[in-house]
């Protein structure tokens, strides 16, 4: 791994670090969300500061240059992160249904009572 591709990706490491941190303290994200980001972060410094283990696991893997092993790795995790916010999503998207059908059966039940509330009065 080049002199060049360490310093990018420890300075990337401390700008989304910091970032992040700015985001917290300004309760614009979730703790437990930028968690995985802190941890990404940290496995960008990992990398950077010990070539030696990226080479050694690129090694193993079979990747042509530690690099390749790198991005590879990074985007693998990126993908499982976008599978469970995708989950995440889904599951969100289901209970706002729900939460919907309930709303409107509630203000139906509402409208009936009024109606017939309405009704009694009159006679």
């Amino acid at each position: 791994m080049t002199v060049i591709l360490r310093c990018v990706l420890i300075c990337v490491s401390i700008l989304l670090t910091c970032y992040l941190l700015r985001r917290i303290r300004h309760s614009k994200m979730k703790i437990e969300d930028s968690i995985f980001w802190v941890m990404f972060a940290l496995l960008l410094v990992v990398f950077s500061l010990f070539p030696r283990l990226a080479d050694f696991i690129s090694g193993m893997v079979g990747t042509y240059s530690t690099a390749n092993f790198i991005f590879t790795f990074m985007i693998f995790i990126l993908l499982l992160k976008v599978f469970f916010q995708s989950v995440k999503i889904s599951q969100l998207e289901r209970r706002v249904t729900e939460l919907i059908q309930a709303f409107a059966l509630d203000r139906e039940e509402d409208k009936e009572k009024e109606e017939t509330k309405r009704e009694s009065n009159w006679e």
